[in-house]
C-alpha cells in the first residue's frame, strides 16, 4: 500500500484535495502539520496529526512540525463558538518549548537523513512582518468574499458572538504559513483535522496566487467516542501526553477502558500494527470479548509509544495491584505498595479527626473525595464506595483509627476506577 492507501485503511483521511496522492507517488514531498500552543503539553487529540507526520516520514517523505507561536497569539475560530483568551508572549514561549520537546520523541530529526524532520515556529517569520507589509503583499491576494465563504467564519458571523477581525485574519495567517514553507522548504502538503479544511485550502490558494505554485492538503477525521462523549476526555479532564499532567497509569487506563467499538477503530489509528495483525486481534476479540484483547493491545501500543516500555510495565503493575487482586485484603499491601501506586490520588487528612471517630459521609466530603455530602451519601447508598477494599453501605458508618493501614493510611475507592490514598498525619 502507498501512504494514502495506508491512511485510508486506518481511517485517517476525511477529505483530500485532488492530485495529492499523485504528488506523493511522484517524488519525496515535504508536508507539515500545525500545532496550537495553548498549553505546554499536547493531549491525545494531537496524537492523530503527530502520527500523520510519522507515517509521512516512514513513507520516505519529509515532515515539518509547525508550532504556532504567532498564530497562538490570535486564536483560531474553527470549531469555536466564542473568542478565546489570548496568551502573552512569555506563556506562549513556555508552551512552544514544551510542545517541541514532545514532538522530538516521535519524529526523527537526524540531520544526516534526506527526509529529516524539521521543527518550525511561525513567530520566526511573522515577527519581522509589519501590518502594512502583510496587507500589501499578502492580503491583496485573497478576497473577503473568499474568506467569508469558509464554514468556520460563516458559523461565527451567523452566531450570537460574531467574530473579531483578529480571528477573521487567522486563516490568512495560516495560509501565509503554507506559502512561507512552500518558498523556504518546497513544502507542498499540509495535513490537519477536518475542521481545518477551510484554513488549509486558503494556504493552497495563496501558494497558487502569490507564488504561482501548486500545493495540496488532506484532513483526518475529528474523533468522537462511540457513546457520543468527547474523545480524549476523562473524569479528570484532558488526557495529556505529559506524564506530570496525566500519569502513564492514567494514560494506560484511558485506552484500556475504551469500548469495543472504539477500540476496533482506535487500534488502526493510534498504533502501527499492520492490517493482518489488527484483523487477527479483532477476530480474537469477537470470539471472547470479555478478555478485552483489543483494549489490552491498544493500551500497550499507545502507552509504549508515548511513555516507553518501562512506564508501560509500571502501569501494568499498578493495574494488577489495584484491580487483579481485589479479593486480597488491603492489609496485605505494604507501605511501598500503597505509596508507589501511581494511579492513586494522594490526600492528607488531620489524624485527630479519627480519635473521636468521624462518619463516612463527613469524611468523604471534608477530604474532597466528593464535592458534597449529598453526592457522597448517594454513592454510598448505591454501593459505590469502599474503604480498604470493603464496601460501605451504611451512611452512618464511623471511621476510627483501628481501620488505618500501617497506622497511617486508608485506601478509598469511589466507583470502579477512582482510588484515593488518604494519609492521616
Amino acid at each position: 500500500m502507498n501512504l494514502i492507501e495506508e491512511l485510508r485503511w486506518r481511517g485517517m483521511i476525511a477529505d483530500i484535495m485532488p492530485g495529492t496522492e499523485e504528488q506523493l507517488l511522484k517524488e519525496m514531498t515535504t508536508g507539515y502539520v500545525g500545532f496550537d500552543p495553548t498549553a505546554d503539553s499536547l493531549h491525545i487529540g494531537s496524537l492523530v496529526p503527530i502520527l500523520l507526520l510519522v507515517h509521512l516520514q516512514k513513507a520516505g517523505h519529509q515532515p515539518i512540525a509547525l508550532v504556532g507561536g504567532a498564530t497562538g497569539m490570535i486564536g483560531d475560530p474553527s470549531g469555536k463558538s466564542a473568542e478565546r483568551n489570548l496568551l502573552d508572549e512569555e506563556s506562549l514561549a513556555k508552551n512552544v518549548a514544551g510542545i517541541k520537546g514532545q514532538l522530538e520523541k516521535f519524529l526523527n530529526f537526524d540531520p544526516s537523513l534526506k527526509n529529516k524532520a524539521i521543527m518550525a515556529n511561525n513567530y520566526d517569520w511573522f515577527k519581522t512582518i509589519s501590518f502594512i507589509d502583510f496587507l500589501r503583499d499578502t492580503g491583496k491576494h485573497i478576497t473577503v468574499n473568499y474568506m467569508m465563504a469558509k464554514d468556520s467564519v460563516k458559523k461565527r458571523i451567523e452566531g450570537e458572538t460574531g467574530i473579531s477581525y483578529t480571528e477573521f485574519a487567522y486563516q490568512l495567517m495560516q495560509g501565509y504559513d503554507f506559502y512561507w514553507l512552500y518558498q523556504q522548504n518546497n513544502c507542498k502538503l499540509q495535513m490537519g483535522g477536518s475542521d481545518q479544511w477551510g484554513n488549509m485550502t486558503t494556504g493552497t490558494e495563496l501558494v497558487r496566487r502569490k507564488a504561482g505554485g501548486e500545493a495540496f492538503v488532506f484532513t483526518c477525521p475529528l474523533l468522537t467516542k462511540a457513546d457520543g462523549g468527547k474523545f480524549g476526555k476523562s473524569e479528570g479532564g484532558n488526557i495529556w501526553l505529559d506524564p506530570v499532567r496525566t500519569t502513564p497509569y492514567q494514560f494506560y487506563q484511558f485506552w484500556l477502558n475504551s469500548s469495543d467499538a472504539d477500540a476496533e477503530k482506535w487500534i488502526k489509528i493510534f498504533t502501527f500494527l499492520d492490517q493482518p495483525t489488527v484483523a487477527d486481534l479483532v477476530q480474537q476479540h469477537q470470539q471472547n470479548a470479555a478478555a478485552r484483547i483489543l483494549q489490552k493491545a491498544l493500551a500497550k501500543e499507545v502507552t509504549v509509544l508515548v511513555h516507553g516500555e518501562e512506564e508501560y510495565n509500571k502501569a501494568i503493575e499498578t493495574t494488577e495491584k489495584l484491580f487483579a487482586n481485589q479479593s486480597a485484603p488491603a492489609e496485605s499491601l505494604s507501605v511501598e505498595d500503597l505509596e508507589g501506586m501511581e494511579g492513586v490520588e494522594k490526600i492528607n487528612f488531620a489524624a485527630g479527626t479519627l480519635q473521636a471517630g468521624i462518619d463516612i459521609v463527613t469524611f468523604l466530603a471534608d477530604s474532597t473525595i466528593f464535592p458534597s455530602k449529598g453526592e457522597a451519601r448517594k454513592m454510598i447508598q448505591g454501593g459505590g464506595v469502599s474503604i480498604n477494599r470493603n464496601k460501605v453501605g451504611d451512611v452512618q458508618f464511623q471511621l476510627n483509627s483501628s481501620l488505618l493501614l500501617h497506622n497511617k493510611y486508608l485506601l478509598v475507592q469511589k466507583g470502579k476506577k477512582n482510588y484515593y490514598l488518604v494519609a492521616f498525619s
